[in-house]
């Protein structure tokens, strides 16, 4: 926005969004979706979801997550990153690098139910409050989980670059210089351009594949939607999966609060916490249902509002309806799984890592106190059952006749580190006291 649009702005430098007129909303719809597709569509290509489903799902979600929040809130919901390592547990890969179509939709089915808890806790903080449920999940339990999320997953990261380390570093490279250096839309949009430009650098060397472009069983237009890919719930699955929440709603904690300060309004008490875990909670299920991943608020997005200065909710609706009309077209999908194994390994590089970063990022500002031997033990046991249940496949449990069903490391470390918080004195915690430290953001945007 120039600054011929000056008369837009009200005294504190915000645009009037009713001013802008519908073709400047439309192109503002246009670029928060920019924003989110490099990181929503690398969700499906690591995993082996469905792009186009996985597209029509995030606008689905976003529309949903508004009618419930009253339409004040101007988030997009895309794909949550978060849950790949549950993916990665109950749905591998097969050994030739192509999806696991047969256990994918019981991953689904654990999704769903995570976002039921979601559902779950935005009805215990209407009726409880938020101060009194937070406190079984203090930053000690939450950033030790989702660091060990990120560690999880860091192997995959390097055979994956181990197909090709060029093209990994080319795609690694370019995000660390735009995220660094870069100005304007190329410094909030680093995955994108990694992935275009290690994808020009894989074509000029001939790693790119177009087969699954070009085969004519792959339709020009089509119904997202795959029956065969709809949920599908185990026990072992579930429990895998959903403990994944516990982590995931701080971090939903800590994206309505960047926006809140973002936007200068205080969206967690209006339309209030309640609403929008429960629409992101809703948003998950619906997705995970149909065949989708997990959805979560995005950081790219709100990026984009500090930018531009337009806080209008219904920019975030028009980006919504854009990835629904992209969701149709098969053939964009087919597309975008040309994308050479090696490039997604060099920006999980990045990922992965940047999960764990975020772990720590929220101990530390929190100030979570290692020199107590209470908050020490609770994150060593935390880290070694997630890492170290890992590596032998967790932990199978029988029931019924001949029935049983396996705790993963994460769901291990998930529960293990809630009853050692609740349990053990000392629990000193109170949410809200430091609002910065309890959504581990700054909020100096």
């Amino acid at each position: 926005m120039k600054d011929a649009n000056k008369e837009t702005l009200n005294s504190n430098g915000i645009y009037d969004a009713r001013s802008l007129g519908i073709p400047k909303m439309l192109i503002l719809g246009i670029q928060h979706t920019f924003a989110m597709f490099g990181a929503t569509v690398l969700v499906p290509i690591i995993t082996g979801l469905d792009v186009s489903t996985t597209l029509l799902m995030a606008g689905l979600g976003t529309l949903l997550f508004h009618l419930i929040t009253r339409g004040k809130v101007p988030a997009f919901l895309g794909s949550s990153f978060a849950f790949l390592g549950g993916y990665a547990a109950v749905a591998p890969m097969l050994e030739d690098g192509t999806p696991n179509t047969e256990l994918l939709p019981y991953a689904c089915g654990g999704v769903v139910v995570a976002g039921l808890i979601y559902v779950i806790m935005s009805g215990l903080i209407k009726v409880f409050g938020v101060k009194k449920i937070m406190r079984f999940f203090p930053p000690v339990v939450t950033g030790p989980i989702i660091i060990a999320i990120g560690l999880i997953l860091a192997p995959s990261a390097i055979t994956n670059c181990s197909e090709n380390w060029l093209l990994a570093f080319v795609a690694f490279a370019l995000i660390v210089v735009c995220n660094i250096w870069g100005k304007g839309m190329v410094k909030i949009l680093p995955i994108l351009i990694g992935v275009v430009g290690a994808y020009i650098v894989a074509l000029l060397m001939g790693e790119v594949d177009f087969s699954v472009v070009t085969d004519p069983s792959t339709p020009v237009f089509a119904l997202a939607l795959h029956p065969s890919a709809f949920a599908k719930f185990s026990i072992s699955a579930c429990i895998t999966i959903a403990p994944i929440a516990l982590a995931t709603m701080m971090e939903h904690i800590g994206d309505i609060a960047a926006i809140s300060a973002t936007a200068e309004k205080n969206y967690l008490a209006d339309p209030g916490l309640h609403r929008t875990l429960l629409g992101d909670g809703l948003a998950t299920s619906f997705a995970g249902f149909f065949g989708g991943p997990a959805n979560t608020t995005y950081g790219e997005n709100t990026g984009v509002l500090a930018l531009t200065k337009v806080y209008d909710p219904r920019v975030m609706r028009i980006a919504a309806c854009c990835a629904i009309v992209l969701s149709f077209f098969p053939r964009f999908g087919a597309l975008i799984q040309t994308i050479p194994t090696a490039i997604i390994g060099g920006i999980s590089f990045v990922l992965y890592g940047m999960i764990s970063a975020i772990g720590v990022r929220n101990v530390v500002e929190n100030q979570v106190d290692f020199t107590n031997s209470r908050n020490l033990i609770i994150a060593a046991v935390i880290l070694v059952s997630a890492l170290g249940f890992n590596t032998v496949g967790g932990i199978t449990i029988p029931f019924g006749a001949g029935n049983s069903f396996t705790l993963s490391g994460l769901a291990i470390a998930a529960i293990v580190g809630i009853l050692l918080n609740a349990i053990l004195p000392g629990n000193d915690y109170e949410f809200g006291r430091d609002l910065e430290g309890d959504t581990a953001v700054n909020f100096k945007v």
